[in-house]
């Protein structure tokens, strides 16, 4: 069965390869707009998460209206990540649009961790490659199953040349990159994060939140920055990089990470506010905790004021 999903994948992936990329951005917000109808588990999510969140900024109809354009924004950002990821640089040159990279990237021999979110087509991050002057781009993912799925994803994504990093066994190889400098590292950071994730207020409601870019940035001494893709209009997008987060108090002594993940916390939610169809709202994002982060909880240090 793995072996058949593989196949189907493949032929699916060159399909929408072929298209021009307005086409398939077409495609995919007609693709959207149909799994609004057919996906009631998501559809609830998607409204239970924006009432939560901004019920104090929408009314109800116009919460309705932004999860219906979200489901459209989904569909058109998957097909256009599978359709970008086969294109040329001078191609998308056109289509994406880089700003703060210059006051933000280090100098060469340092590494840079970056905060990033599912805002817009955030696999386009991936052809960021030749806009680092020196440096690499790396990633962390969790391989899909079956296998076959997996394979064929990470094909589509190495094609980029970007460093990719599985969360569960290449910790050693992750280590080893950010020590040898010259690695802008771009950690998802605003997803569910189960047991291991640290207890965040976000728009309001704590969540678990993965600690990834305050630790990796504390340990490895590195510059730590947000990243947001917008959608500017059908198939273009802005990439906006910065600012940089302080991961040291002013005295010189470490911030909490706590406290770093709360300020990311706050940047993502401007962004949201922004342009609120473009964030990835049927995931749920706020889960009760487990009895374990619990009792985690009551021994976290508070974040800095």
């Amino acid at each position: 069965m793995g072996f058949l999903i593989g196949w189907a994948v493949r032929i699916l992936v060159a399909c929408i390869q072929s298209l021009p990329l307005d086409l398939a951005a077409r495609v995919g917000r007609c693709a959207g707009g149909l799994a609004w109808f057919i996906d009631r588990r998501h559809r609830s999510a998607a409204i239970d998460n924006l009432s939560h969140a901004l019920g104090s900024h929408f009314t109800p109809h116009e919460l309705q209206q932004i999860a219906r354009e979200n489901f459209r924004r989904l569909g058109e950002n998957y097909v256009s990540a599978i359709k970008t990821a086969s294109m040329s640089e001078a191609a998308l040159q056109s289509r994406v649009e880089v700003v703060g990279m210059e006051g933000i990237v280090p100098p060469t021999g340092q590494s840079l961790v970056a905060a990033i979110g599912h805002f817009g087509n955030f696999e386009i991050f991936a052809r960021l490659t030749s806009r680092l002057a020196g440096h690499r781009l790396g990633t962390t993912y969790k391989a899909l199953r079956p296998p076959q799925l997996d394979a064929v994803l990470q094909g589509l994504r190495r094609q980029s040349g970007v460093l990719f990093f599985e969360r569960t066994r290449d910790a050693a190889a992750l280590r080893s990159a950010l020590q040898g400098g010259n690695l802008l590292l771009a950690l998802l950071s605003d997803q569910h994060a189960g047991e291991r994730g640290l207890w965040i207020p976000f728009f309001g409601r704590p969540c678990s939140t993965s600690a990834a870019p305050a630790v990796y940035a504390l340990r490895f001494q590195t510059p730590l920055t947000v990243a947001i893709c917008y959608r500017t209009r059908l198939a273009h997008w802005r990439i906006e990089v910065g600012p940089i987060v302080p991961t040291l108090q002013p005295d010189g002594s470490p911030r909490t990470p706590e406290a770093i993940l709360t300020e990311i916390n706050q940047h993502f939610e401007s962004a949201i506010l922004r342009d609120p169809a473009n964030w990835f709202w049927v995931h749920r994002r706020w889960k009760k905790p487990s009895a374990r982060q619990l009792a985690r909880i009551g021994t976290n240090p508070a974040p800095e004021p």
